[in-house]
């Protein structure tokens, strides 16, 4: 038989589950995460997110002042998940036109697979955060970008000419996201592999 203890824990206060979580702070990003799939950043609440997690809003709060700390700490793991997939894209490529594509599609991918995420983490808190995590995750993020655009260009990554065509290929690529995003290509018929390839061409044509 559970003693009187086991009995009054179950009963009131913060739930057993909640000691489950070896590292709190992750477990409510991961939980961050998973309610951007299923919502918008409207519906997201940090009461929510821990209660998923199994934890009382005081808890949270010992991690995250508040919502947008949270959104903020989510949005640095999106970058970090998105800078993963973009090294992963670019390993492997034969040539410039390959890791142009390869990498496009990734990202165009990643906008299209975590859509919430992917406006979270271009939206204002990438700028307003105060979250040296944050800075240094999209800052990460970049460099990869510029690194593959200073090979495109067969430039020094730290001249001026590869962070033109990092900038240049980075809109192309995500305005192409939020086109995707918001159905505003739907109708051309163009699968986004072929729309990625065909752009990608004509940008290989064209001035870096």
């Amino acid at each position: 038989m559970r003693s009187m203890d086991n009995r009054h824990m179950d009963n009131v206060g913060t739930p057993p589950r909640t000691y489950h979580h070896g590292n709190l702070r992750a477990a409510l990003i991961e939980a961050g995460l998973a309610a951007l799939e299923q919502s918008d950043l409207a519906d997201f609440s940090l009461r929510a997110v821990a209660r998923e997690v199994g934890v009382s809003a005081n808890a949270a709060y010992r991690h995250f002042a508040n919502k947008d700390d949270l959104l903020g700490a989510v949005a640095a793991e999106g970058f970090r998940r998105f800078a993963a997939q973009q090294a992963a894209a670019a390993q492997g490529a034969a040539n410039t036109l390959n890791l142009q594509s390869a990498t496009a599609k990734a990202y165009v991918t990643f906008a299209q697979a975590h859509p919430a995420l992917f406006r979270l983490m271009f939206s204002r808190f990438l700028y307003a955060s105060s979250s040296e995590d944050l800075k240094t995750a999209a800052s990460t993020a970049f460099q990869l970008l510029l690194q593959a655009s200073a090979q495109q260009a067969g430039v020094p990554p730290d001249s001026e000419q590869a962070l033109m065509t990092a900038i240049a290929n980075w809109s192309m690529v995500h305005g192409l996201s939020h086109l995707l995003l918001d159905g505003q290509l739907s109708g051309f018929g163009f699968s986004m592999d072929k729309m990625i390839e065909g752009i990608v061409c004509l940008r290989g044509q064209g001035p870096a």
